[in-house]
């Protein structure tokens, strides 16, 4: 509960996408022996795989292919996704999946939502949809037309 509200309040004050010390010390971890600095180079080198790299466009990335990439142990890449960035391997993915799509709807009116959800690594439109819809509180769609009224709203009163 209190890593929870932890997240909630992390989020409210728009530092959601947490990189410093973990929340708490999760229980199945108390042996793992990863140090804190290893889990700090392994925590550099996954955000470099999805934001320079962008590894999470491969509809078929999976933990063993991320732990590859970046040639470290599974179990310490998932212990650091885990812990550092409070969400396990596929809610991570479909956030920086999702961001891009995002960027996709707004950026370039003439791409299909379809399109982009390719674009951006997903294989099903109800993933999409579903993982889309309960990141932003809206479908594809009605985000890239708030997004275009808001735009549009904006430049009326810049005028």
């Amino acid at each position: 509960m209190k890593r929870l509200l932890k997240q909630i309040v992390f989020k409210y004050i728009g530092e959601e996408k947490r990189t410093h010390a973990p929340l708490n010390s999760h229980e199945k971890y108390k042996k793992s022996g990863l140090t804190e600095s290893e889990a700090f180079y392994i925590r550099e080198k996954i955000k470099k795989a999805f934001e320079e790299d962008k590894i999470y466009r491969n509809n078929t990335i999976c933990l063993d292919e991320l732990s590859e990439h970046i040639q470290d142990n599974r179990y310490k890449v998932s212990q650091v996704i885990n812990m550092y960035f409070s969400k396990n391997f596929y809610s991570f993915l479909n956030d920086y999946r999702i961001e891009e799509a995002k960027h996709l709807l707004v950026s370039d009116s003439t791409l299909s939502v379809k399109a982009i959800m390719y674009e951006v690594g997903f294989n099903s439109k109800n993933s999409f949809y579903s993982a889309f819809k309960k990141i932003t509180g809206l479908s594809p769609n009605d985000y890239r037309s708030a997004a275009t009224m808001s735009f549009v709203q904006n430049e009326i009163q810049m005028a």
